[in-house]
Protein backbone atom coordinates (compact mmCIF):
# COMPACT_ATOMS: atom_id res chain seq x y z
CA UNK A 1 0.00 0.00 0.00
CA UNK A 2 1.30 3.47 -0.88
CA UNK A 3 1.69 6.16 1.74
CA UNK A 4 1.50 9.85 1.07
CA UNK A 5 2.59 12.94 2.93
CA UNK A 6 2.04 16.66 2.77
CA UNK A 7 4.89 19.09 3.43
CA UNK A 8 3.96 21.98 5.68
CA UNK A 9 6.40 24.84 6.14
CA UNK A 10 6.81 25.84 9.80
CA UNK A 11 8.71 28.64 11.43
CA UNK A 12 10.23 28.71 14.88
CA UNK A 13 10.86 31.98 16.65
CA UNK A 14 13.06 31.98 19.72
CA UNK A 15 13.00 34.99 22.00
CA UNK A 16 15.98 35.57 24.26
CA UNK A 17 16.62 38.14 26.95
CA UNK A 18 19.57 39.69 28.70
CA UNK A 19 20.08 42.63 30.99
CA UNK A 20 22.68 45.28 30.25
CA UNK A 21 23.92 48.12 32.44
CA UNK A 22 24.09 51.35 30.50
CA UNK A 23 26.62 53.78 32.00
CA UNK A 24 25.09 57.24 32.44
CA UNK A 25 27.31 59.73 30.60
CA UNK A 26 26.87 63.16 29.09
CA UNK A 27 26.37 61.52 25.70
CA UNK A 28 22.99 60.23 26.91
CA UNK A 29 21.62 63.66 27.82
CA UNK A 30 19.14 65.62 25.76
CA UNK A 31 20.71 68.26 23.56
CA UNK A 32 18.39 71.03 24.80
CA UNK A 33 18.07 72.31 28.33
CA UNK A 34 14.69 72.80 30.02
CA UNK A 35 13.41 76.10 31.46
CA UNK A 36 15.54 75.64 34.60
CA UNK A 37 18.67 75.11 32.52
CA UNK A 38 18.75 71.40 33.37
CA UNK A 39 19.47 68.62 30.88
CA UNK A 40 17.72 65.28 31.25
CA UNK A 41 18.38 61.80 29.97
CA UNK A 42 17.25 61.19 26.40
CA UNK A 43 15.30 57.91 26.42
CA UNK A 44 16.06 57.15 22.77
CA UNK A 45 19.80 57.56 23.36
CA UNK A 46 19.64 55.29 26.43
CA UNK A 47 17.82 52.57 24.49
CA UNK A 48 20.21 52.87 21.53
CA UNK A 49 23.17 52.44 23.91
CA UNK A 50 21.45 49.41 25.48
CA UNK A 51 20.93 47.79 22.07
CA UNK A 52 24.61 48.34 21.23
CA UNK A 53 25.64 46.71 24.52
CA UNK A 54 23.24 43.85 23.76
CA UNK A 55 25.01 43.20 20.46
CA UNK A 56 28.20 42.58 22.41
CA UNK A 57 26.56 40.57 25.23
CA UNK A 58 27.11 36.83 25.49
CA UNK A 59 24.80 35.99 28.40
CA UNK A 60 21.50 35.82 26.53
CA UNK A 61 18.95 33.42 28.05
CA UNK A 62 16.02 31.73 26.29
CA UNK A 63 12.72 33.33 27.21
CA UNK A 64 10.20 31.77 24.83
CA UNK A 65 9.94 29.59 21.75
CA UNK A 66 6.98 29.68 19.42
CA UNK A 67 6.34 27.28 16.55
CA UNK A 68 3.70 28.21 14.00
CA UNK A 69 2.70 27.57 10.44
CA UNK A 70 4.76 29.78 8.15
CA UNK A 71 2.51 32.34 6.44
CA UNK A 72 4.08 31.57 3.05
CA UNK A 73 3.93 27.95 1.97
CA UNK A 74 6.34 26.84 -0.74
CA UNK A 75 7.64 23.54 -1.91
CA UNK A 76 10.87 22.40 -0.25
CA UNK A 77 14.04 22.69 -2.31
CA UNK A 78 14.58 19.62 -4.46
CA UNK A 79 17.53 17.52 -3.39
Amino acid sequence: MNTYSISVRLQRTTTEECYVSVPVTGALLQDETDADGMRHLDGEKVLAAAVQLGREATDWLPEARDISVHPVQKAPDAT
